[in-house]
């Protein structure tokens, strides 16, 4: 399990995992194009300057071009002195790309002192476990969307895993399993973990006391109750209001405790949640700015 100090840390400094949002500031590296499983619910075609939601992100970067925009965003003076994370989530998933450890270890030997983050689908987690934790890992977030494969395969279209591609139950089962064993597997490496799900009205509300009472027990710190944004297969379906929302997280706060603040950010966010660079135009004039990429 994660150390209290690890913890305490993570909990004070992270704005995804109840740090003050308005001082502690992140930045999203978009190095890591390919996905291992197909999503109802993605759509990772469309960019445009108002969008904010996961898998978007304007341009992919390198792991060298990302070690240059950490440089420039902290040298920046209206805001390099409120990063605190690093963090990468996508534009696919990040254990899926070997872009992302290596982008990991060359920010983390010029800038040890800031907290590093991963977000997940969780096939990988069990395989490569071992990797983040020797990459000193702080914070990882899995998104975790049912229990039963059954309603897992109305979510997930397809899971590729270990070169075999499956459907269905079968597929989702997969999914599922490494998801709860990789969960387990980070926490017990003092890895501080929380896990987001996805409501999807009329498809897994059900699932969510069940998700909340197994990554409780298998050592998760926080849970995060998302909104479904209505796109692709889930295109017809309306999101949750912001009622029902509190009333499920509500309902689940005796098991784990539940976040609150996000915002579902794009795969190339910078600065503080919901501020000046979490938009494709600041992030285009922060490239143009810069003009290193």
């Amino acid at each position: 399990m994660a150390s209290s100090r690890t913890r305490e840390r993570v909990a004070q400094g992270h704005p995804c995992f109840g740090g003050n949002r308005h001082k502690n500031g992140r930045i999203h590296l978009a190095v890591a194009p390919r996905c291992n499983i197909t999503c109802g619910y993605c759509d990772r075609r469309h960019d445009c300057a108002n969008e904010t939601r996961p898998g978007v992100t304007s341009r992919l970067l390198t792991p060298i071009e990302a070690l240059a925009q950490v440089r420039d965003v902290m040298a920046r003076t209206d805001y390099g002195s409120l990063i605190k994370v690093i963090g990468i989530a996508g534009p696919g998933d990040p254990l899926a790309n070997e872009e992302t450890f290596e982008t990991f270890r060359l920010v983390q030997q010029e800038y040890p002192e800031l907290l590093f983050c991963l977000s997940s689908n969780g096939l990988l987690l069990p395989d490569r476990i071992g990797e983040l934790a020797d990459i000193n890992l702080h914070s990882l977030t899995v998104t975790i969307n049912a229990v039963d494969p059954g309603v897992g395969a109305h979510i997930y279209r397809q899971v590729r895993y270990r070169g075999r591609i499956t459907t269905g139950r079968e597929g989702a089962g997969i999914l599922i399993r490494n998801q709860f064993e990789g969960v387990r597997l980070a926490a017990e490496r003092g890895i501080v973990v929380k896990v987001n799900t996805v409501l999807i009205p009329g498809t897994n509300e059900g699932q969510i006391p069940l998700i909340a009472e197994k990554v409780s027990k298998a050592g998760a710190f926080l849970m995060n109750v998302m909104p479904i944004i209505p796109q692709a297969a889930f295109a017809h379906v309306p999101p949750p209001t912001a009622d029902q929302l509190e009333q499920i997280r509500q309902a689940n706060e005796g098991t784990i405790a539940q976040f609150r603040g996000c915002q579902q950010c794009r795969a190339d966010a910078i600065g503080l949640i919901g501020g000046c660079a979490d938009n494709k135009a600041a992030v285009k004039e922060h490239v143009r700015r810069s003009g290193q990429w």
